[in-house]
Formats: C-alpha cells, structure tokens, sequence
C-alpha cells in the first residue's frame, strides 16, 4: 500500500532535465530540471519540484497549475500584459487557457500541483 503522507524528499528521486521547446524561447538558453515526486494512477495529477535557470520563454497552459516558489527570481506575463513578479515564498495559480511568457530572472525552484484536463 502506498503511503498516505508523501514527503517531498528530492534526495532520493533523480531530475528529470529538459528545456523549453527552442521554438518557444525568446531569450537566453533556459534549461529545467524536474523532480516528480507523485503521479496519480490516472495519470492527470503531478505533483514535485521544478527548477528552471534564466530565460524568457512562451508558455501555453491546457492544464491547471498552483505552484509556491521557493528560490531564485521569476516573471509570468499574459498576453493581456498581466504581469507577477514572484520571489520565494509566492504563490500562483495558472488555470487552463493562460497564454503568455515566463522569464525566468535568477535561477527559480517552485513546488507545484499540475492536473491535466
């Protein structure tokens, strides 16, 4: 039986590196990496850590997003020209349908919660 408390102990748990797809970059030469410590068995909920180094990418969000923000510098901007700036320590929920950028300013480790539609 699975555990019903689930520690996000990275320790243990090997990143996932990656990158912004280079048609969607904008600036800089981003990577990512990403520790994915829970993944439902319907295969629609993530939960983990993700880390992301300076870059300005676009983003597209078919899924729904809350993450926290534990270091580094961060902007999302919509294409509507809303803006957040977000530092250790805040929080942000993308919902479906979100388009605009994410740059990232200093290297940003956020903790996040995706479901896919």
């Amino acid at each position: 039986m699975a555990p019903y408390l689930l520690p996000f102990d990275i320790d243990s748990i090997s990143p996932e590196a990656g990158a912004p797809d280079k048609d969607r970059v904008l600036a800089g030469n981003p990577t990512t990496r990403t520790w994915n410590v829970e993944e439902t068995p319907d295969g629609k909920t993530y939960a983990g850590i993700w880390e992301a180094t300076p870059g300005k990418w676009r983003i597209v969000y078919e899924e729904w997003e809350f993450c926290q923000v534990e270091s580094g510098v961060s902007i999302v901007t919509g294409d509507d020209g809303t803006e957040v700036t977000l530092k250790a320590g805040d929080a942000l929920v993308l919902r479906p349908g979100f388009t605009g950028t994410w740059e990232v300013i200093e290297t940003t480790r956020k903790s996040y919660v995706i479901r896919l539609p």
